[in-house]
């Protein structure tokens, strides 16, 4: 992208900063890839801004995280710093590290690979401080053309986000998906929690391994399956609707809410394949019979209700069992719910080749 290309774009975009001799470069003047709606409140959101008052005010503030958005961008550079202005204070939590809660991180293209490994991690930026941080990601590079994926973080918002490169490097935009996005909604496993930097979500993980837009729509705590969600993602046109939200809801709200929420979206979008998940088997419940009761009830209610809607007629519906998402040894999660990389990556594993095969 030529200079006087980003000076249109950018009007805030700085020669060559005197402290690092790079230039910076907002990272809205790339696009940002994961948001469903262009008319938010604030530039990071990922729910509308009429959304505010319709929506429940925890699920408006979880809104505010920039979970799932990433930017895309091709360049020769050698090496590739960040700068990223926090929205919240709280960098981290008890059980999730800070490069995933308010952390960046950058993954490189190589086309050479076989299919599903085309992406390859290369860097991050630790969060140091609130609200301004900056960091080069990485170095040493070989100066030739490469594709990037910048991640933002799961479990905080940004004000703004710059890509430094030094000033002779040519920096552009990558292609442009031609195809419609995958959405997902659902609990705070859907949000990232508690993935160690922002590529390992699940939902990241997928979309590298299909090469397609993810919109991550997972509001921690509070993915409820609420009519008012229903009717907010209808005004989305994804290529698949994956509805992630059975550890956020009871077996009697599973039984009252999931009809009416496929309805929803099928009244909508009448070929639009829809994906229902079963709840994960709680790491516990071999040895835990509460456990493992409550997570079978919420099971049979998906399940029944998954029937119902067949015997309906409700075309292009498909279903995830639970049972393996995480595995079987126990080792998939931090604290016996929430998954570590390792349990992500199995969830992936399992549910990207469902979708691929839809797509």
């Amino acid at each position: 992208m030529k200079q006087s290309q980003i000076e249109d774009l950018d009007p805030n975009f700085e020669k060559i900063d005197p402290k690092t001799g790079l230039h910076w470069y907002d990272i809205q003047v790339f696009g940002i890839e994961g948001q469903g709606w262009s008319d938010t409140k604030r530039t990071y959101a990922r729910l509308p801004a009429k959304a505010e008052g319709i929506v429940r005010e925890p699920v408006w503030q979880l809104a505010q995280h920039s979970a799932g958005l990433c930017v895309r961008f091709v360049t020769s550079a050698k090496a590739i710093s960040a700068r990223w202005q926090l929205w919240s204070q709280s960098l981290a939590m008890a059980h999730m590290p800070a490069t995933g809660v308010s952390g960046i991180d950058l993954y490189i293209k190589d086309s050479s690979r076989s299919k599903g490994r085309r992406y390859h991690w290369v860097g991050f930026g630790k969060p140091e401080k609130f609200p301004d941080n900056e960091a080069e990601l990485v170095a040493g590079l070989n100066g030739q053309p490469h594709e990037f994926i910048l991640y933002l973080p799961l479990y905080n918002g940004v004000e703004k986000v710059e890509i430094g490169v030094d000033a002779e490097v040519v920096i552009d935009k990558a292609r442009t998906h031609t195809t419609k996005p995958i959405v997902m909604y659902g609990t705070s496993i859907l949000h990232g929690g508690c993935a160690s930097r922002p590529g390992m979500s699940y939902p990241a993980i997928m979309g590298r391994a299909i090469d397609q837009p993810i919109i991550n729509l997972g509001f921690s705590g509070n993915g409820q399956a609420e009519p008012e969600m229903a009717e907010l993602l209808t005004e989305l046109d994804p290529s698949v609707y994956i509805l992630d939200y059975c550890p956020n809801v009871n077996a009697d709200g599973i039984r009252e809410r999931t009809e009416p929420f496929v309805q929803t979206l099928r009244n909508v979008h009448p070929e639009t394949p829809i994906v229902l998940v079963e709840n994960i088997t709680y790491q516990k419940h071999l040895y835990v019979q509460s456990a493992r009761t409550s997570t079978d009830e919420k099971n049979v209610e998906l399940r029944s209700a998954y029937n119902r809607l067949r015997q309906a007629a409700v075309k292009h519906l498909l279903y995830v069992p639970g049972e393996r998402l995480l595995g079987d040894d126990g080792e998939g999660t931090v604290d016996g719910v929430h998954p570590t990389d390792v349990g992500f990556m199995r969830m992936a594993e399992t549910i990207a080749p469902v979708v691929e095969a839809l797509l």
